[in-house]
């Protein structure tokens, strides 16, 4: 037998090896112009995305001086727009039981209705095991965080006539001199608010010790139990990221910002206080960390860094554009300046919480939409509770 390697038959396999390369080589370059992208930057999925469809049954852990009365109305809006049901509190509560753990039964008719409930939103202290029995198997979960830095100079000003803490200290950057002089932990129902509050909302112990084990598990256990967590400091950003995860429209996630204060109640905080913050609140600190960078994260492995600009830019053009159809001054005015009483938020401690005044030339329906866009939480949720348990009491809220 002639050996294999021949001259001739090496020649061939040469031949072959060519024909073979450029045949997929032309069929490659043919399914890249027909099928797909390749993004040289990664920008880009190498696969066009799935079509989706939105998502109704949505749980939002509403924290504490997060621009979450803002998320609230988004959700409020969402519900009434598609008839969805939510577990709002019970009787003349005004939330769901905070600053108590949460417990099933402060929802309203939770006995008669179970887990029939679309949407959750108001304020509670997280206890996941209680609102499972509320919401259903395929809800989504999602809540807000924010520097704890700013944060807290927000709690200091709201809750300055409330909170013991705060009581006595001059400013916040006195407060923050010596805060343990001024706070002290076993009236934690009334000073939950100057220390680690964010970490409080999610249900766990504010005066715990900074320890490192610790705080890594409650962190993976937070992220077992939530699909996401938004990040106020970049809240355009957050909302579209909201958008894809939920499969909502560019419009369920247009706003404006309630329960904001005038920039004169703002007090400024020096570089030591700043600091201070970090270590005082250090368990916020690190929560708002790490959720900070999975923030981002997130962004880059699903809509990608050019997607995000392109749609943020669409958001504020469209936000820009009901707030001209809406608003007589364009922006957010002082309590003492808003024209409807009914339309003035709920005024705390040394804050001028901003509200809105509407054209008056506006025809019922846009009048409607401009409404919801500017309603107060409380009378907010006040009215849905009405429309959805018309024969109980209504919830007398102290205000026009």
């Amino acid at each position: 037998l002639k050996p294999f390697f021949s001259s001739r038959n090496v020649k061939c396999l040469i031949i072959c090896s060519l024909c073979l390369g450029l045949s997929f080589l032309s069929g490659f370059l043919h399914m890249k112009n027909k099928d797909y992208r390749i993004s040289e930057s990664h920008k880009e999925p190498l696969i066009p995305p799935m079509p989706c469809h939105a998502k109704t049954n949505v749980m939002f852990l509403k924290t504490h001086k997060t621009a979450s009365s803002t998320v609230l109305n988004i959700m409020f809006r969402f519900a009434e727009r598609n008839n969805l049901t939510i577990a709002l509190p019970a009787g003349q509560l005004l939330h769901l039981g905070y600053p108590r753990t949460f417990l099933a039964h402060f929802v309203e008719g939770f006995e008669a209705t179970g887990q029939n409930y679309n949407i959750m939103c108001n304020h509670l202290r997280f206890n996941p095991l209680e609102v499972k029995k509320v919401m259903a198997a395929n809800t989504f979960y999602f809540s807000i965080l924010r520097n704890p830095v700013p944060l807290l100079e927000s709690s200091y000003i709201y809750y300055k006539n409330s909170v013991p803490a705060f009581k006595k200290s001059k400013d916040v950057n006195e407060f923050l001199a010596s805060p343990a002089k001024y706070y002290h932990p076993a009236s934690y129902r009334e000073n939950i608010y100057a220390r680690n509050i964010m970490w409080f909302d999610f249900g766990y112990n504010n005066n715990a010790e900074d320890d490192e084990k610790y705080t890594q598990a409650v962190l993976e256990e937070i992220e077992q139990n939530f699909h996401l967590i938004l990040i106020a400091d970049y809240f355009d950003e957050s909302m579209i990221l909201l958008k894809h995860a939920l499969c909502w429209d560019l419009d369920d996630v247009i706003y404006f910002k309630l329960n904001s204060r005038s920039q004169d109640t703002v007090q400024t905080l020096t570089p030591e206080s700043e600091e201070k913050i970090k270590v005082w609140c250090s368990l916020d600190w690190k929560l708002y960390l790490h959720f900070n960078q999975s923030f981002w994260r997130r962004i880059e492995e699903t809509i990608g860094l050019e997607v995000l600009e392109k749609e943020v830019g669409q958001l504020r053009t469209r936000q820009k554009e009901l707030m001209e159809t809406c608003l007589s001054e364009q922006e957010a005015v002082g309590k003492d300046h808003i024209r409807d009483k009914a339309l003035l938020p709920f005024q705390s401690g040394a804050a001028n919480i901003l509200g809105y005044n509407l054209k008056q030339d506006l025809d019922n329906r846009t009048l409607r939409t401009c409404q919801r866009m500017v309603i107060p939480e409380l009378q907010y949720m006040s009215y849905l509770y009405t429309v959805q348990h018309p024969h109980k009491k209504r919830k007398q809220l102290g205000l026009p």
